[in-house]
């Protein structure tokens, strides 16, 4: 069974940290390019950061400076740190696995993250 669970959301004030995680099983993980994004309320998902097996590194303009998208191969586990979160960030955050080959990209359900007073 391939799976992808997203984990790590929450409610956090504007300024503070969070750290997801996206855990995989089923695949051979270094066979895949890894993506996060986010779709607020309402909204069309919106790609945050990518990263190869190699852990070459991609972000999107508006999360520069601020999140870091990292992998642990042997443990088939995506991580994205955040820091400075604003209130904009808030969104469902929901992991990717892109296949090397002819394969399927897989999803994960998401995790919430809300950044409020």
């Amino acid at each position: 069974q391939k799976q992808l669970v997203e984990s790590g959301g929450g409610l956090v004030q504007p300024g503070e940290s969070l750290r997801l995680t996206c855990a995989t099983s089923g695949i051979i993980f270094s066979h895949y390019i890894m993506k996060w994004y986010r779709t607020p309320a309402g909204g069309q998902p919106e790609q945050i950061a990518t990263i190869t097996s190699s852990s070459n590194t991609n972000y999107a303009d508006f999360v520069k400076g601020r999140f870091t998208i990292s992998r642990d191969n042997p443990q088939g586990m995506l991580y994205l740190q955040m820091t400075n979160l604003k209130p904009e960030d808030t969104a469902v955050y929901t992991c990717e696995a892109v296949p090397l080959g002819t394969g399927i990209p897989l999803w994960g359900k998401g995790t919430l993250v809300a950044v409020s007073s």
